[in-house]
């Protein structure tokens, strides 16, 4: 599956256009993560487990929408648009959303 942010893939004509696809992930931050990534933050550095948690959620979102994008028949999907929201009572969550559209090339 070719997976891009871009609107074209270089050589390869959209043939057909399959619809738009997306993936959402919602994932809340336990509260050690929240403990030691506040002590970073005074202390600086980078929050290892938080950027752990987004790169999971990305992925997942990404997986997302390769599977729905295959279940329509697709072999790309282009436009990919990924946004971040923080969700909930005092930001205990993050939501990942991606979506794009599914597409045969030529």
């Amino acid at each position: 599956m070719i997976m891009s942010t871009t609107t074209a893939i270089e050589g390869r004509p959209v043939r057909e256009y399959l619809g738009i696809v997306t993936g959402e992930v919602i994932v809340g931050a336990n509260i050690f993560k929240d403990l030691f990534a506040s002590v970073r933050d005074i202390v600086g550095g980078r929050s290892g487990s938080y950027e752990s948690t987004l790169r999971d959620a990305r992925k997942t979102s990404l997986d997302e929408i390769a599977q729905e994008a295959l279940s329509l028949g697709a072999d790309a999907v282009i436009g990919i648009d990924l946004d971040y929201e923080v969700l909930g009572q005092g930001g205990s969550m993050l939501m990942v959303t991606a979506s794009g559209t599914a597409v045969k090339l030529g």
